[in-house]
């Protein structure tokens, strides 16, 4: 039986070979020659990086669906896809010079993580519940291998064992939610789910409702919401902190994006059921990610936990399932991308060979070493925290209006009082950083990519925020497509 491939079949997954071609290219020239791929192997990376941003700037406004309805290229899914390949781009940035702080091998590290990468692309894309589970599964093996990287360290194998055996439970979980609902439905495509719960009395099929929990769960464990999130300090902590960088942002990025194309497009009618759900899970998150980040004294879990929290912001736009709040979801995982990386940019610089230098005391007087770094960390702070002038505010703004419109108050209300309480952990390190004079004055050395890694988070972190409206009218038009 032959299967016929389409022009719209290549035309949907044409990022997703750019990086695979790219990652074939590293692993090769790695395997023949390493000392070489050791040299230009992240420069390679960057180029297949910047060539899949092309890619998806012609594709911006088209709509194309492939491979038997699988995969789906939106704007939606490019808006997505871009914040995720930037994600990837400020990771290699900052790998470059950490690797061989560690003396890690380079070329097989860069293949995984462009491999996982097209993991997460394709994920975005996904309109079917088998193809989101088998690229689930493609982005998280590459993971586990990145998160037990630092092979030499125990913390290290540590975390990439702990993720690799909850993240097999829950892919498990989804995968057996995607069999009770192919049983329930008899379709995974979700526009065919969507079609068949207009059937009379499906809605209170038990087998259903059972299924799409499971798939909630098994989603619910990538974007870490509470009680998901187990696995999320330990994992952060672990891992070399590029990976770290590069997991906060663009596995949450490829998650929600997923997550929302089941809820809010394919389970559109049992919207009664999964929008209280998603009302509890999102006020959990919040608060446990923002209250068990104030004890925290290792910089990598207080990131981590606030991670968690960030899920739960993401997750009142997912609760408000109106036009502001589809359109703000991709917004704020722009604009959390940069912040995010960017303070753990400084992380990786501040950071001594072995993981070392990762306690709160570390930054003590860092304005007086190295001011430019501390002030860029203090901005991703703020960010993160949402006080302007800064992306972050931005994008809570979006959320809280969204929240409003969806008349979910309660959830309003846990929102700015979680948000209040991260300002004090967020400004706890801009104290700790510019008030506290350190015992010894020695200068901080910032790697150049590491350098330039930053000064783009900072620049995209103030340009979202003066001009919010040049990425907001890409967005609208999310809406208008219907995801």
């Amino acid at each position: 039986m032959t299967i016929p491939v389409s022009a719209a079949d290549w035309i949907v997954i044409n990022t997703e070979l750019i990086l695979v071609g790219t990652a074939m290219i590293v692993l090769l020239l790695d395997a023949f020659n390493r000392r070489i791929s050791d040299r230009i192997s992240p420069w390679i990376t960057l180029v297949g990086v910047v060539g899949g941003l092309v890619s998806l700037g012609f594709l911006w406004g088209q709509e194309y669906t492939g491979f038997a309805g699988m995969l789906v290229i939106d704007s939606f899914s490019v808006l997505v896809k871009m914040a995720i390949l930037f994600g990837t781009g400020l990771a290699v940035l900052l790998s470059v010079d950490y690797l061989r702080r560690e003396e890690l091998a380079q070329g097989e590290y860069y293949g995984l993580l462009l491999l996982s990468t097209v993991g997460m692309l394709l994920l975005t894309s996904s309109a079917n519940l088998i193809m989101i589970f088998l690229s689930l599964e493609m982005l998280s093996i590459a993971l586990y291998v990145l998160t037990g990287y630092a092979r030499m360290r125990p913390r290290s194998q540590e975390a990439g064992m702990k993720y690799f055996l909850l993240g097999s439970f829950s892919a498990a979980i989804l995968v057996y939610g995607v069999a009770l609902i192919y049983g329930a439905l008899g379709t995974v495509d979700l526009a065919g789910v969507a079609e068949a719960l207009t059937a009379p009395g499906i809605l209170s099929n038990p087998v259903l409702l059972a299924g799409a929990g499971l798939v909630l769960v098994g989603l619910g464990f990538k974007v870490a919401a509470v009680p998901f999130q187990m696995w999320t300090p330990d994992v952060y902590e672990g891992a070399p902190s590029p990976v770290t960088a590069f997991m906060s942002v663009s596995t949450k990025a490829a998650a929600f994006a997923a997550l929302t194309r089941v809820l809010v497009f394919a389970f559109s009618d049992l919207s009664g059921v999964w929008m209280a759900v998603i009302w509890a899970i999102a006020a959990l998150t919040m608060i446990f990610g923002n209250l068990v980040a104030i004890a925290q004294n290792n910089i990598k879990r207080m990131l981590a936990y606030s991670s968690i929290a960030h899920a739960g912001y993401i997750l009142v736009a997912v609760a408000s399932a109106n036009q502001l709040g589809i359109q703000s979801i991709p917004f704020y995982l722009i604009a959390y991308t940069f912040m995010n990386i960017g303070a753990w940019a400084v992380v990786t610089v501040i950071t001594r060979k072995g993981e070392e230098g990762v306690g709160l005391s570390d930054y003590t007087g860092l304005f007086w070493r190295n001011p430019l770094l501390a002030v860029s960390m203090g901005l991703f702070m703020f960010s993160l925290a949402g006080i302007p002038p800064t992306a972050g505010f931005t994008a809570k703004i979006y959320l809280f209006m969204a929240a409003v419109n969806a008349n979910l108050i309660g959830l309003l209300i846990v929102a700015v009082v979680t948000t209040i309480i991260s300002a004090y952990f967020y400004l706890r390190v801009t104290v700790i950083m510019f008030m506290h004079r350190p015992s010894e004055v020695s200068a901080v050395h910032v790697p150049i990519a590491a350098y330039v890694a930053i000064i783009i988070a900072v620049v995209a972190t103030l340009w979202l925020f003066l001009f919010p409206n040049s990425t907001q009218a890409f967005t609208e038009a999310v809406w208008r497509m219907g995801l």
